[in-house]
């Protein structure tokens, strides 16, 4: 053999074996975190990994009714993104199966399931996003207070979430009766109702009307409202004093995953510092569940903020009484 066929054998060789430490095929996903972050994550996965991620975007609450929909016949293998509650409802309906990452003792225990039907991969907190010039226009600081809301200077200019379709929603009603209690956070709702103008179906999808001066203020992730002060918007983000809840941002597999061994590596390498380093890297705005990794946005310093936990197992159980409550006392 000529030294010319000898090196291409070897080159080839290597190739091969090159190609055999990459993973092969596919990854099929339902995404609940915004798409343009979600298509951040999942080329960098591919670009590490070699497997294709094919991906579709919807609300936690659509994302949920689909995969217990297609329980029987799953059409795909994991959900990357919404807020953990969504998935320990999913738990009920016995569509996740349990899966420990390699890496997730880097994760703190109360940001990841007990059964390891879960893992949490960012923490996102509620807050309140207000246009700047509606707040000159009517002589108002930022809000404040959850009271603050209240104002007949809001009325038909807030826009929300709604609670049918969106975690975002789910959140703002743990937080309201973590604070206020069951019957005061629903009466408190009914009085708010009267400033909504509008209930959006996904938990972003107020934010840019807020933005452009269409609403005047809404409630939303924080993921949310910094993506559209960083677009350079005329927006103030605030809390309010009584205290606000936060979401737990996950990732879980869904059983009978026809690609199961991919969801898996996809789970252990979302549950790395890699991952964790690549949210501050890329600023997509989630506070990453390792403490590994230096947060440097100073807008997610949380440390002046008032922090309400509560238990991601009680939400689960709450879910559905609550936006049951909801339906029938709120925007009837």
């Amino acid at each position: 053999m000529s030294k010319f066929r000898v090196v291409i054998a070897s080159l080839l060789l290597v190739a091969v074996m090159a190609a055999g430490a990459w993973a092969s095929g596919e990854l099929n996903a339902y995404t609940i975190m915004p798409e343009k972050y979600a298509s951040q994550v999942f080329e960098a996965f591919s670009a590490e990994t070699g497997i294709k991620v094919n991906f579709m975007r919807f609300s936690s609450g659509e994302a949920l009714a689909r995969v217990v929909a297609e329980k029987n016949n799953p059409q795909v293998d994991m959900i990357l993104g919404g807020p953990a509650d969504t998935y320990e409802a999913g738990i009920k309906e016995g569509v996740f199966e349990a899966y420990k990452p390699a890496g997730a003792e880097g994760i703190p225990e109360k940001f990841r399931s007990k059964e390891n039907y879960w893992t949490g991969i960012g923490i996102i907190p509620l807050v309140f996003l207000t246009n700047s010039k509606f707040l000159a226009d009517k002589g108002l600081e930022a809000p404040s207070s959850w009271n603050d809301l209240l104002d007949p200077a809001y009325k038909n200019g807030l826009q929300m979430a709604d609670a049918r379709t969106s975690g975002t929603a789910t959140e703002r009603i743990y937080s309201l009766v973590k604070i206020m209690g069951e019957d005061e956070a629903f009466a408190y709702q009914k009085k708010m109702h009267q400033n909504i103008q509008m209930y959006t179906k996904s938990g972003a999808g107020g934010a840019m009307p807020v933005a452009t001066g269409q609403a005047a203020s809404g409630i939303f992730y924080i993921v949310d409202a910094l993506d559209i002060q960083q677009q350079g918007h005329p927006v103030v983000i605030s809390y309010p004093k009584e205290g606000v809840s936060y979401g737990i941002e996950a990732t879980g597999v869904l059983k009978g995953a026809r690609n199961l061994e991919n969801a898996k590596k996809f789970m252990d390498w979302a549950s790395s510092k890699t991952f964790a380093q690549l949210l501050v890297d890329k600023k997509i705005n989630y506070i990453p569940t390792r403490g590994d990794v230096e947060v440097t946005n100073p807008a997610l310093d949380l440390s002046k903020v008032n922090l309400v936990e509560v238990d991601v197992t009680w939400k689960g159980e709450n879910r559905k009484a609550f936006v049951d409550r909801w339906i029938n006392e709120v925007i009837k």
